[in-house]
């Protein structure tokens, strides 16, 4: 195939089915990656590719294998990889650090920081040995800058990978490849569940964020935007009202 390729994690709703969706508008075929496949197959259906341009993986990306198991997919479906988008991420509702369980640790570590670090990892070796260069949008949030109280460990794992999309660039540029972060604030997703403090029309749609990654893959050869921070115009956090 001579399409560009893009797998794009955590793809079955949200910012991921946002970003794929447009990644299709341009011609872009898709490998795309979640836990559940008929999440991933709605979005597949609404991309209007074909099964040959499309690949649905199923795939739990906290586990060590899920990394590897992803690329291998896509490599034999398509037999190149040109972008990544690092989407998919993890945290449960907001409470103290004291009140979080180890599983709810270790996912949140397991899915917003390890498995993008794996998978940049994994793709950018394909990407240097088919020598055509290729882009790595990481999906961070503005948590990372803010710290606030009840989000340390999930503040932690998106500060972590702002860290490792600046240090992966200074290593890969070289190569053409091109890495960037994209740290939106609160975005109107499932990951936020309903709450009388915030004012969701003022929130981000994902087609924002999806816009900020297009902006990525649109710069110039010669430029890389290695991070974007996304606001709300404007405030979505109800005054007097605690969160």
């Amino acid at each position: 195939m001579s399409e560009r390729v893009a797998i794009v994690t955590g793809a079955g709703r949200g910012i991921g089915r946002a970003i794929a969706l447009e990644l299709a508008r341009r011609a872009i075929s898709l490998c795309l990656a979640a836990r559940t496949a008929e999440e991933l197959e709605q979005t597949r259906s609404l991309s209007g590719l074909t099964p040959q341009r499309s690949l649905v993986v199923a795939v739990d990306l906290t586990r060590a294998e899920g990394p590897q198991e992803l690329v291998e997919a896509a490599m034999n479906h398509f037999q190149r990889i040109d972008v990544v988008i690092n989407n998919a991420g993890w945290a449960p509702g907001r409470k103290l650090l004291v009140d979080c369980s180890e599983a709810e640790l270790d996912r949140m570590v397991a899915l917003n920081l390890r498995a993008p670090i794996a998978l940049t990892r994994i793709v950018a070796r394909e990407m240097i040995r088919l020598g055509r260069g290729g882009a790595i949008v990481n999906i961070a949030s503005t948590a990372a800058r803010k710290v606030p109280a009840k989000e340390a460990i999930y503040a932690a794992t998106k500060a972590g990978l702002i860290a490792f999309t600046r240090a992966s660039f200074a290593e890969l540029r070289s190569y053409g490849i091109r890495l960037a972060v994209v740290v939106p604030g609160l975005v109107d997703t499932s990951l936020i569940p309903p709450n009388r403090a915030l004012d969701r029309s003022r929130m981000l749609a994902p087609q924002s964020v999806a816009a900020a990654v297009m902006h990525v893959l649109d710069a110039p050869q010669s430029a890389c935007p290695l991070e974007i921070t996304l606001e709300p115009q404007y405030e979505p956090v109800r005054s007097g009202v605690s969160r």
